[in-house]
């Protein structure tokens, strides 16, 4: 390998290009090890840039589609009504939006392998890092538990399935997903790629199918409209009767919605491994706007006149927990309508979206371990990487975490009810995420005043900060705070719902508190903030990314697309 040469100053090392793809490797492995030592990256390895622009964009497309999008929402519809549905993804969708502002701009800044763990580390303080990241890591590993599950599950559709044991499916799903992961992160990218294909196909057409069935369009030749709002209403009652429980049935979506939108912030996981990522990065951040319009606000819209929030189909699939394309409001709408062919090609998506999910959370798991590793607040062991730059110690410990998904072979009660305690887990966790990521952000921002850098000379500047920030961290705090609210009304306490709805705030916690108090980290002032270490290195990858331009009009609305 070429001689390396040593940081000359705190930003750290320099890479040099002579126009060799050695040399070039080498200045990508140095802007890599940007937070550990040269002795690391020799005994360790590192990460490499093997993503490419559509994978990055897919990779965002399809981290803000999942199977909230083609079962949960069925719940919070039968729950609230379609107008609160509809405003409950929207208003989620704004902070959303807001807080994915904040996170691109520090992405962009520095895009480091993990990203989030290592903002919070620097910019705020040392214990915050290692509670983001541990907690990260666990919500990522047990999601990828409840994925498979639904994979497995969502194969009992069809007839025939239910003969063979889950444990079989459940084999296959974690075989592929770490197969995926453990060869290079490009193989990774690609599966990403065609899982966010399948799925944005699937959307648009189910959204393009559920404005002609409501104009009539449908084998009934029956006009909906807006008859589903009318009848049984637009916003239901929920625990409470009156505007009270109009109001509760509205808050109640936005809890749902906050859960579905889960792992929007993928695309910045993916920044430390990104081919050019001071121009993709911001690309993906700045159509989030228009993914969460298009797919979550139009998607609930959708559902909301295809579907009645009363429809006896969808209650009893609920309560009896049918598999798959069953218990989805699409599916059943378009039975109603009177069309016979779609129910299996979407449980087919479901199915792809499940693994999907699985695929994208085992690859953000490892990277928060490797992230943590990097911190000095995870052993070092978990930085070794193959020649390809794959992490796999860590992707494997992150995905042994995956063989918890046996439990649901086992079909007495208390395996569902540890899953339930699981999933509460994880949403819980990505809330908490999207909090510290507006922390870490407000500490950014001031960090860029106190040591005289203006943000105007950012590659990517969001827009309204900080009070962005500021209402994105008091909005995910509120539903943190009143997730669990139904256990408060009067009537409604169930010790095991409290304890399931709020376990994961002391968890978080008490992650914060144990680093804080081994390592007697302090709270770190703007000036402080380690908002340069490290970029040097980084900028100087920026040389030698090719500058593509478009041929022709199919290259311009490619560009466009990836």
């Amino acid at each position: 390998m070429a001689e390396k040469h040593a940081a000359s100053s705190e930003d750290g090392p320099e890479p040099r290009f002579d126009g060799s793809e050695e040399r070039k490797q080498d200045a990508l492995m140095e802007g890599e090890a940007v937070l550990g030592s040269e002795g690391d990256v020799e005994r360790y390895g590192y990460v490499r840039r093997g993503l490419k622009s559509r994978h990055v964009q897919f990779i965002a497309l399809g981290g803000t589609i999942g199977t909230g999008l083609f079962l949960g929402i069925g719940s919070a519809l039968t729950r609230a009504g379609p107008l609160s549905v509809l405003l409950g993804y929207t208003f989620t969708g704004v902070a959303i939006f807001a807080m994915m502002q904040c996170l691109g701009e520090m992405a962009t800044w520095l895009p480091l392998p993990g990203a989030i763990p290592q903002f919070c580390a620097r910019y705020v303080d040392d214990a915050l890092g290692f509670a983001v990241g541990w907690n990260n890591w666990y919500q990522a590993s047990i999601t990828i538990c409840a994925e498979i599950s639904a994979a497995a599950i969502v194969i009992g559709y069809w007839e025939g399935a239910q003969d063979i044991n889950v444990a079989v499916w459940i084999s296959i799903i974690l075989v592929l997903i770490i197969a995926l992961n453990i060869f290079a992160v490009s193989i990774y990218g690609e599966a990403e790629f065609i899982f966010a294909s399948v799925k944005i196909i699937t959307i648009v057409g189910l959204l393009l199918m559920a404005f002609i069935v409501d104009l009539g369009g449908n084998p009934k030749h029956e006009r909906l409209g807006f008859w589903y709002w009318q009848h049984p209403g637009a916003m239901k009652e929920y625990s409470a009767t009156g505007d009270l429980g109009r109001f509760l049935g509205l808050f109640s979506t936005l809890i749902n919605a906050a859960f579905s939108y889960g792992g929007v912030e993928m695309v910045a996981v993916a920044a430390g491994e990104a081919e050019n990522p001071r121009k993709n990065i911001p690309k993906a951040v700045r159509r989030v706007f228009w993914r969460i319009l298009f797919f979550y606000v139009l998607g609930s819209l959708g559902i909301g006149v295809l579907v009645s929030s009363s429809d006896p189909n969808l209650l009893s699939a609920q309560e009896s927990g049918a598999p798959g394309a069953a218990r989805s409001p699409w599916v059943i709408g378009i039975q109603n309508a009177g069309i016979t062919v779609l129910p299996s090609i979407i449980n087919a998506v479901i199915l792809t979206s499940a693994s999907s999910s699985g695929n994208a959370f085992l690859y953000t798991g490892s990277r928060y371990l490797y992230a943590l590793a990097q911190n000095r607040q995870a052993p070092r062991i978990f930085l070794t990487c193959t020649k390809r730059g794959v992490p796999w110690i860590a992707v494997l410990v992150t995905a042994s975490i995956g063989l918890l998904t046996y439990l649901s072979v086992d079909k007495n009660g208390g395996a569902a009810k540890a899953f339930e305690w699981f999933q509460n887990l994880t949403t819980i966790a990505n809330l908490f995420t999207w909090c510290c990521i507006c922390i870490a952000y407000l500490k950014f921002y001031k960090a860029l005043q106190a040591q005289g850098i203006s943000r105007d000379t950012l590659i990517f500047k969001s827009r309204f900060q900080p009070y962005t920030a500021w209402f994105a961290l008091i909005y995910f705090s509120i539903i943190i705070i009143f997730n669990g609210f139904a256990v408060f009304i009067d009537g409604n306490w169930d010790v095991s719902t409290f304890i399931a709805s709020y376990i994961g705030i002391p968890i978080f916690f008490v992650l914060f508190g144990f680093w804080k108090l081994f390592k007697k980290t302090k709270w770190k002032t703007a000036l402080e903030a380690d908002i340069t270490t490290g970029k040097a290195a980084l900028d100087a990858e920026d040389v030698h990314w090719p500058d593509q331009k478009p041929r022709n009009a199919l290259e311009r609305f490619w560009f466009w697309v990836a």
